[in-house]
């Protein structure tokens, strides 16, 4: 008995003395990413020339995700051609990811294309009303994330506008066939003012001219942008025309006035897309889209560009100016 417990006690230290074997690794996830703008050369990696898909990638670092050994991106962009939203879906579904983080133009495409794979959206105007989720506190369905409270802010933006400008004329409304639902709220916003709206709706880019010529025509003595995957791309032309055209112009995203644009009231985009990496890191770790809260902006930025003012002829009124989050000098 000695003897046998002896070999059993030493093949137990040389079973122990053997390396474990290593566990299989799994495979990084796949997130997809799908944007509107940069060629999608420059979204690519761990580092990409856009803000919002850096934010994104900060925030997963900061859950402590590694690109490269925990995660890769699959980004895709429709590169300002919002019709190209449903063969990159279809392409994101087909390899297939794990979960999609998309722009508020990408989620019809997104919707149609998968019932499955779990969607993060980083902005929708009114996700409900689009029949994105089912109720805001519970989705539903495989859509969650935040909104931009696009609908909601209408009004507060023609309010801001209509404090730099007394209206006069009609103000006109550059919208697109994606923003009826702004178009709607901004009719019913002005309505309660007393205001008159001028419908400037376009198809594609290339209607931008024709529609900026029909606001002349009309004597319109302001303007409002609804952002979308068609006015975003042109945001710099946007804001040349309504210069151009001596429009005082409100827009709903900060890159507007950057790059040119007078004023806007809006969300902060990018901080958007670093808070989705939380929805992504829960669905990562099992949670259910269905079961996510959608979650709605914390921070809205007032921006005011006061060269563009002053090449308009503009005098900021001192109440905006104390108002505003960044004054562009």
């Amino acid at each position: 008995m000695t003897q046998r417990r002896r070999l059993i006690g030493a093949a137990g230290l040389w079973l122990a003395s053997r390396p474990a074997r290593s566990q299989p690794l799994r495979k990084p996830y796949r997130i997809g990413v799908v944007v509107g703008q940069l060629a999608a050369a420059e979204v690519r990696g761990p580092q990409t020339r856009s803000p919002a898909v850096n934010a994104l990638l900060r925030g997963l670092r900061e859950l402590g995700y590694v690109y490269g050994e925990h995660f890769v991106t699959e980004v895709r962009s429709s590169e300002g051609k919002s019709e190209r939203f449903p063969s990159l879906a279809a392409e994101l579904v087909a390899l297939p990811v794990d979960v999609i983080v998309a722009l508020g133009p990408a989620l019809p495409a997104l919707k149609q294309a998968t019932s499955t794979i779990p969607i993060v959206m980083t902005g929708s105007g009114d996700p409900v009303a689009q029949g994105f989720v089912q109720t805001l506190a519970r989705p539903g369905g495989n859509i969650t994330g935040l909104t931009l409270q696009s609908v909601d802010t209408v009004g507060k933006r023609l309010e801001l506008l209509g404090e730099l400008v007394r209206p006069v004329g009609p103000i006109a409304v550059l919208w697109d066939r994606y923003n009826l639902l702004l178009w709607q709220a901004a009719q019913t916003a002005a309505r309660a003012r007393g205001w008159k709206l001028l419908s400037l709706e376009v198809q594609d880019a290339g209607e931008i001219d024709a529609a900026f010529a029909a606001a002349h025509a009309a004597r319109a003595g302001s303007l409002l942008v609804f952002n979308s995957g068609v006015f975003d791309r042109q945001a710099a032309r946007v804001a040349a025309l309504a210069a151009k055209g001596r429009l005082p112009a409100m827009y709903g995203l900060r890159f507007y006035v950057e790059a040119g644009g007078l004023m806007s009231y809006g969300p902060d985009l990018v901080e958007n897309w670093r808070r989705a990496a939380s929805f992504v890191d829960k669905i990562l770790k099992g949670a259910k889209p269905a079961d996510l809260p959608v979650e709605q902006p914390t921070k809205f930025e007032l921006l005011i560009n006061l060269p563009a003012a002053k090449a308009l002829g503009l005098s900021v009124p001192q109440s905006l100016l104390v108002r505003a989050d960044e004054v562009i000098r």
